[in-house]
């Protein structure tokens, strides 16, 4: 198997070492610029004889803004890591990856397919993922190319650096404090050491292959869930789409929202009156 890291990043300044130290050749790479991955292809393609037996999707970015607060550019930008990133690399990498009869692993989330609070752009994105990756499993199959979705739950990781705060006007300014609180959740609730992360998606990607009935436990699973809370939503999707929504509805404070709201239709309401 061709010992290749492609460090990935939104905008690839990234400290290689680590790997390279271990005899890893590192290539770095911007998901985000087209000029990046052919440069990155092309030298990944001189390291390993034109072959790749895994490419992993995992560069992205968090978007934790209400859906009536969204700056359409901000939404861009983060489709354009998210979801336009995956697509490019597997266009270019698909060759290579053809020869080897490789796994594409795309990192998907869980918020996919539940109601993530604040984070609606984000989740469209992760949805975005999970639709594409379903279609090209099928139009790879042909080529013996096979496509794992990691449906990845809380996992430690610096994707909730940046805090944001409210735009003024907020509809959500009432519970700002809990807006503040939803920004670093996936760091707080049950959250999954990379580490061990990392070594689970491997050991799924490194299982044999088995016909479609027996994949799921026998084999590599097409669709892996994998860090904190990933089981919970998992059996959500199964007994229902109401668990998850009131899970959500309740966990994030939006019915200390929906209190105020009413409190403030009286208020208006008996103003009105008097």
């Amino acid at each position: 198997m061709s010992e290749v890291a492609i460090r990935a990043g939104q905008k690839s300044v990234l400290i290689t070492g680590d790997l390279a130290a271990k005899g890893i050749a590192t290539v770095t790479l911007d998901v985000t610029s087209q000029e990046s991955i052919t440069q990155c292809k092309a030298a990944v393609s001189k390291l390993t004889g034109g072959r790749l037996d895994f490419l992993v999707n995992n560069a992205g970015r968090t978007h934790t803004v209400p859906a009536t607060d969204l700056d359409l550019d901000e939404v861009r930008t983060t489709f354009e890591t998210n979801v336009f990133g995956i697509m490019a690399m597997c266009k270019e990498f698909i060759s290579l990856l053809i020869n080897a009869r490789g796994l594409i692993i795309n990192i998907a989330s869980i918020s996919a397919v539940s109601p993530y609070v604040f984070g609606s752009a984000y989740c469209a994105s992760k949805g975005a993922v999970v639709s594409y990756s379903r279609c090209l499993r099928q139009e790879l199959r042909p080529f013996g190319v096979r496509v794992t979705v990691v449906m990845a739950g809380t996992v430690r990781s610096n994707i909730a650096n940046t805090i944001h705060q409210l735009v003024e006007g907020s509809l959500y300014e009432p519970i700002a404090d809990l807006y503040l609180k939803r920004q670093v959740y996936s760091q707080t609730n049950q959250t999954m050491e990379t580490p061990v992360f990392a070594q689970q998606v491997v050991a799924n990607a490194m299982r044999p292959e088995m016909p479609l009935l027996l994949r799921t436990w026998l084999g590599r699973r097409d669709w892996f869930w994998c860090g904190g809370m990933s089981t919970l939503v998992w059996l959500g999707t199964i007994l229902g789409e109401w668990i998850l929504d009131t899970f959500a509805y309740r966990r994030f404070g939006l019915e200390k929202l929906r209190i105020h709201v009413e409190k403030m239709r009286k208020l208006q309401s008996n103003e009105k009156d008097d």
